[in-house]
């Protein structure tokens, strides 16, 4: 039983997925045209809200059976699978990541595919950043059973750049979790999703400003842990 462990999400929380996703609509309309860009973007978009994460490799498929004479699709999976994640990693992730570590257990925690996901956390140096301990689900707030057998903790800090995701997890754990905000991505300023839910417990413009809280302001919901430290 661990006394913290911290829970750090990765798109728009370590890694600028905004730029990533712009990067990869430019390129389609650069390479094969606006048309194509579109048409692959709608079906990107259809599969989000069925399965709750991008399936860029998944789209790519679709969009190949739409179009089963296109040869495009084959150079734009190299595209996908070869991108240098790394050059967009948001400033002072892997020093945050770093700094976690030294208070506790840190581990990734994502939604995605089996492919792609993992491709990207390896490819930006998150996963060794963190020796490897990464988590990916397809809905992680429903994981919470999962989660807690693997990583067993008094206290959890989980940063997230989507307040539907803190809302969710504190609705569950309670006290028993500090819930950070880094005000990163476009989910993070969607002013009507902030209004319906309760606010996180920390918010931060952005990742890097972590490097500016010391533990107790992450652990100010955890008066268990207070009095251990104590």
């Amino acid at each position: 039983m661990n006394q913290v462990v911290f829970l750090v999400d990765v798109d728009n929380t370590l890694l600028d997925n905004d730029h990533i996703q712009a990067d990869i609509k430019a390129y389609l309309e650069r390479q094969y045209g606006a048309a194509c860009r579109d048409r692959y973007w709608a079906i990107l978009e259809d599969l989000f809200g069925k399965l709750g994460y991008r399936d860029y490799l998944g789209a790519l498929q679709r969009y190949r059976i739409e179009h089963p004479q296109d040869m495009h699709p084959l150079s734009m999976s190299s595209f996908l699978v070869d991108y240098p994640f790394a050059n967009r990693l948001y400033p002072g992730s892997l020093d945050v990541l770093e700094r976690l570590r030294q208070w506790g257990p840190t581990i990734l925690l994502t939604d995605g595919d089996v492919v792609f996901q993992p491709r990207k956390v390896e490819r930006s140096g998150l996963s060794e950043a963190v020796n490897s301990q990464v988590l990916i689900y397809i809905h992680k707030e429903l994981a919470l059973d999962d989660i807690e057998s693997r990583y067993p903790a008094l206290h959890y800090v989980l940063v997230d750049d989507k307040p539907r995701i803190l809302a969710a997890v504190k609705d569950v754990w309670g006290a028993r979790v500090t819930t950070v905000l880094p005000r990163q991505g476009q989910y993070a300023h969607d002013a009507k999703a902030l209004a319906s839910i309760a606010p996180p417990d920390v918010t931060v413009d952005r990742i890097g400003d972590l490097l500016d809280c010391d533990l107790g302001r992450l652990l100010t919901v955890a008066p268990q842990l207070e009095a251990v430290r104590r």
